[in-house]
């Protein structure tokens, strides 16, 4: 069995099984396109996901993911169902408990808020050009109010608040979104597009903020025309966390 697509509470979950298993698992976050039905995956459609998936699961990665609700900018209900699908997994699988996590776009603000989490174990963390702060992120999309308003009613939705209200909610959010200091994470960024050097400005802002803090946070800029390294760099990050288990 290569993969099977299964049901936690409402939301549909996919696991995707190596032929030669080296133990440890990956729970993946994903970015805004992210989804899972009965029967497929946006990893499973994409054609870049499905190179990187293949890698994975060459290396002998078990990989692990949930619809997460659609589009769920970090929620709390979202980082619950991330829990409960890992303790299903512990549960199920034969594998290592502490996993790895990555993260992509707004994936990385439920990877943030898992690592506050006492209940899950998390062995090392790739970011791939993640969103690390909402407010940052809404104030870039200012500048298109067409995707701006869109932002503003997914915000709502995941939240389940009232626009009112809603911008001193991201703003209480905020303070979950922080690193553990002895879970080391490892920051991919594609400089591909406008936005992508906007959001690599923040990255460097709080690249400061890191080494004062002395977290464990590596940061690594990839160009467009080599984003087939990803996987290469996450699974040499990964193995280097895989020495104590």
């Amino acid at each position: 069995m290569e993969s099977r697509n299964f049901i936690l509470d409402t939301e549909w979950n996919m696991i995707h099984y190596p032929e030669k298993p080296n133990g440890f698992g990956i729970l993946i976050l994903g970015d805004e396109r992210n989804f899972v039905d009965k029967s497929s995956s946006f990893w499973t459609q994409n054609e870049g996901k499905v190179h990187l998936l293949d890698f994975l699961k060459a290396e002998g990665y078990t990989i692990f993911y949930s619809n997460l609700y659609g589009r769920h900018w970090g929620s709390d209900k979202a980082v619950d169902m991330s829990k409960r699908l890992c303790s299903h997994i512990v549960r199920n699988e034969i594998l290592n408990g502490t996993f790895h996590v990555m993260a992509e776009g707004m994936g990385a603000l439920a990877a943030l808020k898992l690592l506050s989490q006492e209940d899950v174990s998390i062995r090392s963390v790739v970011l791939i050009n993640p969103v690390l702060s909402l407010t940052r992120h809404l104030e870039l999309e200012k500048e298109n109010k067409f995707f701006y308003k869109k932002l503003l009613g997914e915000l709502e939705r995941a939240y389940g608040v009232e626009r009112n209200s809603l911008l001193a909610i991201v703003k209480k959010e905020e303070g979950k979104l922080t690193f553990h200091p002895e879970v080391p994470v490892k920051i991919i960024h594609v400089l591909s597009g406008n936005r992508a050097y906007k959001q690599s400005k923040t990255i460097n802002e709080l690249s400061a903020v890191w080494e004062q803090e002395k977290l464990p946070v590596q940061v690594t800029y990839v160009l467009p025309e080599k984003k087939q390294q990803i996987g290469v760099q996450a699974v040499r990050f990964y193995k280097d966390h895989e020495q104590v288990l």
